[in-house]
């Protein structure tokens, strides 16, 4: 379950990733909807690090790296 709203997560990150392009290339408008998309992002992509922290400190998410 954790895995999967991480994936979701990382989806809605990219989607908003990419209307933020969108409204920076055909926005000519004076509107705030460029700042809006990017702000975001930035809360997904913070909620998503947050989802990834909170895996591995309760045990649901473990690391395989060989070092």
């Amino acid at each position: 379950m954790l895995k999967a709203a991480i994936a979701l997560m990382l989806i809605a990150t990219v989607a908003s990733l990419f209307s933020g392009l969108f409204f920076l290339v055909k926005d000519e408008s004076d509107s705030n909807r460029l700042v809006i998309a990017l702000a975001i992002r930035v809360a997904l992509a913070a909620v998503t690090v947050g989802l990834i922290a909170w895996g591995f400190f309760s045990g649901q998410l473990v690391s395989h790296a060989p070092w």
